[in-house]
């Protein structure tokens, strides 16, 4: 497992959460430079994909892309996922069902699937150069009503989200996305094979306020992950959300 793709995201974390709000990772980038990994939602009329099943198959597929063995340093897809990961790890949401689902099949990426629903994140590449396939699927009207998961199992990395940030379950599917890799980013070898073993499995869960105060990481992000092993995904502030913006704490549970 090539776990050095990720390094330059362990390199920035700390960064990132010490920068002003309205400077965090929002570099503008040239149009024709931007780089994106295409997030494939499954939501077919009938039957309606569960909000937090999507959520926890996106997190999984977005991860399993960049340590997947194309990935590596001689593999097909390595050129693509660093050049991404060595950039800004944006993510473009994109809903499909029917036959348009199953043409996204054919681009290169991976399908995770959780308690029926179904996300296929594709291998990242510059957004102008986005398959017409893919480019052609609306980004819009991707929303699902909020569910009641059940308790969380053991030994399962959660991803949080916060309470006081509504997020569309696009916006929220690339959140969790940057969520994982940052964890993985983080682990050590060990950790990252026992969390490979089960397919990047995680749960997405909404905490309380109170929850959300107690795990979020403040002004120590090091230390947080040392003594607590959280992370906090911090948004750029594109779409949805203001600069600054504290979307997801993912908390290692192994």
């Amino acid at each position: 497992m090539n776990t050095s793709i990720l390094a330059p995201l362990a390199a920035r974390y700390a960064s990132w959460l010490a920068l002003p709000a309205d400077q965090t990772n929002r570099v503008e980038t040239e149009p024709e430079l931007v780089r994106a990994m295409p997030m494939i939602l499954r939501i077919e009329r009938d039957p309606v994909p569960g909000r937090t099943a999507l959520l926890e198959a996106a997190a999984s597929a977005a991860l399993a892309v960049c340590l997947d063995p194309r990935a590596e340093p001689e593999g097909e897809w390595h050129d693509a996922v660093s050049a991404w990961v060595a950039g800004h790890i944006r993510k473009v949401s994109r809903r499909a069902r029917g036959a348009h689902w199953q043409t996204a099949q054919g681009v290169p990426g991976v399908t995770v699937e959780v308690d029926g629903a179904e996300v296929r994140a594709l291998v990242p590449g510059l957004v102008v150069e986005t398959p017409k396939e893919i480019s052609r699927l609306q980004i819009s009207g991707s929303d699902l009503p909020e569910d009641e998961p059940g308790s969380i199992p053991d030994d399962v990395p959660v991803l949080w989200l916060n309470p006081d940030v509504p997020l569309t379950a696009g916006k929220a599917a690339a959140q969790v996305g940057h969520a994982s890799m940052l964890l993985a980013a983080l682990l050590d070898a060990d950790d990252l094979k026992a969390w490979a073993e089960t397919g990047y499995r995680c749960v997405v869960r909404m905490p309380s306020q109170a929850q959300w105060a107690e795990l979020h990481p403040g002004q120590d992000p090091g230390g947080a992950w040392q003594d607590r092993r959280v992370i906090a995904v911090r948004d750029a502030g594109f779409t949805e959300v203001d600069p600054g913006t504290v979307t997801v704490i993912a908390q290692w549970r192994f």
